[in-house]
């Protein structure tokens, strides 16, 4: 029987380059999607999945991510007192998720690459699994993303990879999966990734996208990448090199994810993701149609 997972990961060390001048000041995992920053999409569905023990790894300059779930009864004890329960409740229940998810912080060590903030934060795991998830993705979906992964690995004991089906015409955006075996209700059986190969060369019609159930195996392969990385000083430390590796011998799964979802990683992925949380809120959404209607069927500039 599988191993409950109960550990996650937030690997939020990033620049945020592709965002810039946006992030120069602010961590692009605290630009807002809709009425809440994208890092708290992705611990609300952790802490609705079932995990009791986040880990966010880190840099300098993301001291807002901690302000931001720190607890401050402060300033809720300062809102109830002039009659604004509304927006006390608000700030008590994002303090509130630190606690639930019990958000712990570490800073990145080691070389470049997203391999190195999970093997940093795996070193406090010992031989459990756990789940890796980007901080700039949201899902809406009717089950989370984490809880149908979760799920995958308790019916396969192996690592297991998010994907959702591509248009081929976009292979070269995505690592995309060599499938040996489809087993119903979207679990696939893998053998590895191709990183964005041509459409003609594309292994299938599915994308590797923001999401991992990672075993004790893959984070020795991600040791094994760090020590070559220390001998020789080349390259980054990458995830997929690691799950490489092992499916080479070892058995991996993909989930194909019941969901929609949201990149927030470049300027038009993240107007996307804001225009589409805009429209899907019960009060300003039918305001907001209305407005691309008018906008929409106005005249333009002569």
């Amino acid at each position: 029987m599988a191993t409950t997972i109960r550990r996650a990961v937030i690997p939020a060390a990033g620049l945020g380059s592709r965002l810039l001048p946006l992030t120069k000041a602010t961590p692009k995992e605290m630009l807002p999607v809709g009425d809440k920053p994208v890092i708290e999409h992705t611990v609300r569905e952790l802490v609705s999945s079932g995990i009791t023990d986040i880990t966010i790894v880190v840099s300098g300059g993301k001291g807002l991510i901690q302000d931001h779930f720190r607890p401050n009864p402060a300033l809720v004890d300062q809102l109830r007192a002039d009659g604004k329960s509304v927006y006390a409740d608000a700030v008590q229940e994002v303090g509130e998720l630190s606690r639930l998810g019990h958000i712990t912080y570490l800073d990145q060590h080691g070389p470049y690459g997203n391999g190195t903030p999970v093997l940093n934060a795996a070193r406090n795991f010992g031989d459990e699994p756990m789940l890796v998830l980007w901080p700039d993705d949201v899902f809406v979906a009717d089950v989370p993303r984490a809880q149908q992964l979760i799920r995958a690995y308790e019916a396969t004991s192996c690592p297991v990879l998010a994907l959702m089906p591509m248009d081929p015409a976009d292979s070269q955006r995505y690592g995309v999966p060599v499938v040996k075996e489809d087993l119903g209700d979207g679990l696939l059986r893998i053998t590895g990734l191709v990183e964005k190969p041509q459409p003609q060369d594309a292994p299938s019609a599915y994308a590797a996208i923001g999401g991992y159930v990672i075993t004790p195996g893959i984070i020795d392969e991600l040791r094994e990448q760090t020590k070559r990385w220390y001998e020789h000083r080349t390259g980054e430390i990458y995830l997929t090199d690691a799950i490489n590796a092992y499916a080479s011998s070892r058995a991996v799964y993909g989930q194909v994810i019941q969901g929609r979802w949201y990149d927030t990683g470049n300027p038009l992925a993240y107007l996307t993701a804001q225009f589409a949380a805009a429209l899907a809120d019960p009060e300003y959404g039918p305001r907001l149609r209305r407005l691309a209607e008018d906008l929409d069927g106005a005249e333009g500039p002569r």
